[in-house]
């Protein structure tokens, strides 16, 4: 007697397909406009020069680099500031532990603590605007004073906007019973804006302040 043999067929197993984190992709993309925006105000601040070179050497003598290093380094260390924050949401601590010093600290005090040093920042710009105008450089005084005003301003109105959003993320911070995955995500996803806000600066505080 012959054997018979079956053949046992199995269907495909189904392959789970990881579909991208929207908010995540919607912040890539939204930065990545804001990246034509500030490369458009560096193409409008390089036309500028190219065509008004002597304005550019006599007016970049009236500014203050010390002071505006210094102010870079406020936002630079708030940068610092916001990523502590960012890993006090990844742990899920949105407040501060017993702990003693900065190690205890959650993701509330980290972003206040930001909050503080971008506004120092955003104070230390109007400053150096009210000083330039008093010397003689008002917006409207010339090319120069046009392209400096637009690119440094247009740059503290997205602090200014970030400054915002850190109060809306603590705020939510302090409305919701439980920190969650949902909250810890908002906190990232300001902090990549923060960062790139950083970022541009440091570009436009290298173009500005040292190629002149």
């Amino acid at each position: 007697m012959g054997l018979v043999t079956s053949t046992v067929t199995h269907a495909p197993v189904a392959r789970t397909i990881k579909r991208p984190d929207p908010v995540s992709v919607g912040t890539i993309v939204w930065l990545g406009s804001e990246v034509m925006f500030f490369a458009g105000l560096f193409a409008i601040y390089f036309t500028l020069r190219s065509t008004s070179g002597d304005l550019w050497g006599s007016r970049t003598e009236m500014l203050n680099v010390p002071y505006a290093f210094v102010n870079t380094a406020i936002l630079v260390l708030s940068s610092v500031t916001c990523q502590m924050g960012v890993f006090a949401a990844e742990r899920m601590q949105p407040y501060s532990t017993k702990k003693r010093g900065l190690l205890g600290w959650g993701m509330v005090e980290w972003f206040w603590l930001t909050f503080v040093l971008g506004a120092i920042f955003v104070t230390g710009q109007v400053w150096e605007y009210a000083t330039l105008v008093a010397e003689g450089m008002p917006i409207q005084a010339d090319s120069y004073a046009s392209a400096f005003y637009l690119t440094t301003g247009f740059h503290a109105l997205h602090v200014t906007g970030g400054l915002i959003a850190f109060l809306l993320v603590i705020g939510r911070a302090y409305a919701v019973k439980n920190f969650r995955h949902k909250e810890a995500t908002t906190a990232i996803v300001v902090s990549y804006y923060w960062h790139f806000v950083d970022v541009v600066w440091i570009a436009l505080f290298i173009v500005i302040y040292f190629l002149k």
